[in-house]
């Protein structure tokens, strides 16, 4: 019998001028950067990884930054909003941070908490989100964020779909989350499901918003959403079940620090299954993170000609430059 899943491994999303992308994650959310690699179906563009010290499943938001790319429009069909949890002692800190760092934002409640809402260079949503829980990821000791007040790894992702029906059939009958309830939203009814598990990123929003129209790909927009398996094994029964279910589900790709299957549910949402397994540091140090561009075996014969191609990025951590043009 299949585990369910755990909850969010790792977030994906479309960006355009990396340095600038870079700068906000780390130096105004603290986040660490994580790995600097390629995407592996397009080596000439970046893969960044951000999240907490070691790049805990639950904490990662990953970044194909595509410079120049057109911004995207969120819209029915995709995720639109990635929210990290903070503590509730945390909460006067984040809107004294965010106003003296000119970021304009909202405050509303969700279930029960409050949310803090803004954009990212992008557009694409961020939300921080009071939690009670006792769960906090392994902290960044360099993190410009005081240490009580760092982002303790992802609280949910919103998606918008026309209709809840498909998405409570994926997320509660086949992976196995647990339904929580309903509550009117400003864009809709607003559906949240729980993985099981004890850690972080563990709610998944479907927002209902019938008839409106459907997003489009672009810089700012969320390309998918990776849900935790534990381990391949686990991942194999996922992607034999799945298929016998309709969904148009791919083989495995190995995605050099975790194994990975893609499908898109109805709603038109693309989601990931992912392992926990290898991990971050399976090609450098923990203390190394960041630091360099990290290439998979099959694209090393490839280096000099990739770090001439990506643009010239500085992590603000080591004020070590990466690329070359």
């Amino acid at each position: 019998m299949r585990n369910p899943v755990q909850g969010i491994h790792h977030i994906t999303v479309l960006a355009s001028n990396p340095q600038n992308n870079i700068d906000f994650y780390t130096r105004l959310l603290g986040q660490r950067l994580v790995k600097v690699t390629v995407n592996f179906d397009d080596p000439g563009t970046y893969h960044l990884y951000y999240g907490d010290r070691v790049g805990t499943p639950g904490t990662i938001l990953t970044f194909f930054p595509w410079y120049g790319a057109k911004r995207g429009t969120r819209g029915n069909g995709e995720a639109v909003a990635t929210a990290y949890s903070i503590s509730r002692e945390s909460l006067d800190y984040w809107r004294t941070h965010l106003n003296d760092s000119l970021i304009s934002h909202t405050e509303s409640t969700r279930f029960g908490e409050t949310v803090l809402s803004f954009e990212d260079p992008d557009g694409m949503i961020v939300e921080l989100i009071t939690n009670p829980s006792d769960a906090v990821p392994v902290a960044w000791e360099n993190s410009p964020i005081e240490p009580q007040h760092e982002l303790r790894g992802f609280h949910s992702v919103t998606l918008w779909v026309d209709s809840n029906q498909s998405s409570k059939a994926l997320l509660e009958t086949h992976l196995g989350m647990r339904y929580l309830g309903a509550e009117t939203d400003p864009e809709g009814t607003r559906h949240r499901y729980q993985g099981i598990s004890d850690g972080v990123g563990l709610y998944v929003d479907v927002v209902e918003r019938p008839g409106q129209p459907r997003g489009r790909s672009g810089a700012g927009t969320i390309h998918h959403v990776a849900m935790r398996t534990v381990d391949d094994s686990e991942q194999q029964e996922y992607m034999r079940y799945l298929f016998a279910k309709g969904y148009g589900v791919t083989q495995v790709q190995d995605r050099q620090y975790f194994h990975s299957i893609y499908f898109r549910d109805l709603s038109g949402v693309l989601f990931e299954i992912a392992t926990d397994a290898p991990g971050f540091d399976v090609d450098e140090d923990v203390q190394e993170l960041g630091k360099h561009l990290k290439l998979p075996a099959w694209y090393e014969p490839k280096r000099e000609a990739i770090e001439n191609h990506v643009r010239r990025i500085v992590n603000p951590e080591y004020g070590i430059t990466i690329g070359n043009r």
